[in-house]
């Protein structure tokens, strides 16, 4: 492990290891952090440790919640999605979700 991480992040890294790889420690795992009223996202992937910042009517964010979904996280994103609708109606969240079911991301 590097040795410029912090205190807290190499104590979480530690309790993941010692829950099989649980993030239970780091609280609730979001998948999904939005941006700019909805136009951009980061997409946090548990699959390859990566987050990236993509614009959300991109195909290359149709992909990257397709990875995620065939990894078997897609109910919990969708559940993101419900959520990010919920708390800012005027973001389009929920027309992301429909376009993302139309492109048949979370199928399978």
């Amino acid at each position: 492990m590097a040795n410029n991480t912090s205190k807290t992040a190499r104590a979480s890294v530690r309790a993941g290891q010692a829950t099989g790889g649980a993030l239970s420690v780091l609280g609730e795992f979001k998948y999904l952090i939005p941006l700019n009223g909805g136009k951009h996202a980061y997409v946090r992937n548990l699959t390859n440790g990566k987050t990236v910042h993509l614009r959300t009517d991109s195909d290359a964010f149709v992909e990257e919640i397709r990875v995620l979904s065939a990894a078997g996280h897609g109910t919990k994103i969708r559940a993101e999605f419900v959520a990010l609708a919920a708390a800012h109606p005027t973001h389009g969240w929920d027309a992301t979700e429909k376009r993302l079911v139309e492109a048949g991301v979370f199928e399978g």
